[in-house]
């Protein structure tokens, strides 16, 4: 049921879009075949808009993608995503902003992922850090965070903390795919529940830990368990919304939980992988 701050909050942006266009409820009301009662009774909360009225009235207004998803969500439905491809031509620039941050964090290791966590982008700084941890084979076909987070967490070291990233993890995919109803989180949560680490519990594990775009991690360097921090920062929209904005861009990094940590990145050390552009 919906409180009257959010009926509200649908009112307030019809208005602002209406004012914006300057269009009157009675000029909106017949383009959208409706009576200006209606639209009176829908900006001032008496009213709900159907998902359909939603779409026509973004249509009629011309309101973009962003300005859509706020429309949704202030009428209380899931945003409209549309995928983007990331190394579209017309994103030449916005892969050369990312290239340029991701060299800013070397030698911490650094990769930007998508909202499906497939990984686009990696720094040097994550090559020579995950070569220590696979071989060179293996991490050049490396192509989703997720997996290989969860690859990392086996079910002999998967306890405390892993379980608790693992069972954080897992229940945002599944919130987004109660959400949305998109069979894509759907299918990536019946592979990610398949890894041994994953803990059979992790439905009430999550229910007690508050979601985080940080975690601690523990990863086995060299024979040796190390912990990490993995913090991940929103590369993407501003506003409400920008969870939905695609492309839905983060950006993983891993520090350690040791300061004294020795990364042993050289400056003009040779480091190759599909996804390192620099």
């Amino acid at each position: 049921m919906q409180n009257n701050d959010t009926k509200l909050a649908f009112g307030r942006f019809l208005k602002f879009w209406r004012s914006v266009h300057s269009v009157s409820q009675e000029e909106l009301a017949g383009r959208l075949g409706s009576s200006p009662r209606h639209i009176s009774r829908l900006e001032n909360g008496s009213s709900r808009a159907s998902e359909s009225l939603v779409l026509d009235i973004a249509r009629v207004l011309n309101l973009g993608r962003r300005d859509l998803n706020h429309l949704l969500i202030a009428a209380g439905y899931a945003p409209n995503e549309e995928p983007v491809d990331f190394n579209a031509p017309e994103l030449k620039w916005l892969r050369k902003a990312m290239t340029m941050h991701l060299r800013t964090l070397d030698p911490y290791p650094a990769s930007v992922v998508d909202g499906s966590a497939n990984i686009l982008m990696v720094n040097r700084g994550w090559v020579k850090f995950y070569g220590k941890v696979v071989d060179e084979q293996a991490l050049a076909s490396v192509s989703n965070f997720y997996d290989f987070l969860f690859a990392q967490a086996g079910a002999e070291n998967a306890g405390g903390s892993w379980a608790d990233t693992l069972s954080a993890i897992l229940m945002s995919i599944q919130q987004s795919a109660l959400l949305t109803g998109d069979g894509r989180a759907e299918e990536t949560l019946k592979r990610l529940q398949a890894y041994p680490g994953v803990p059979v519990d992790w439905r009430l594990r999550a229910a007690h830990t508050e979601p985080m775009a940080s975690f601690r991690v523990q990863i086995n360097v060299a024979g040796e368990l190390k912990r990490f921090f993995s913090v991940g920062t929103m590369a993407g929209a501003l506003g409400p919304s920008a969870f939905a904005s695609q492309p839905h861009l983060s950006i993983i990094t891993l520090y350690p939980e040791d300061e004294v940590y020795d990364f042993g990145l050289l400056k003009d050390e040779v480091l190759k992988h599909p996804l390192l552009s620099y």
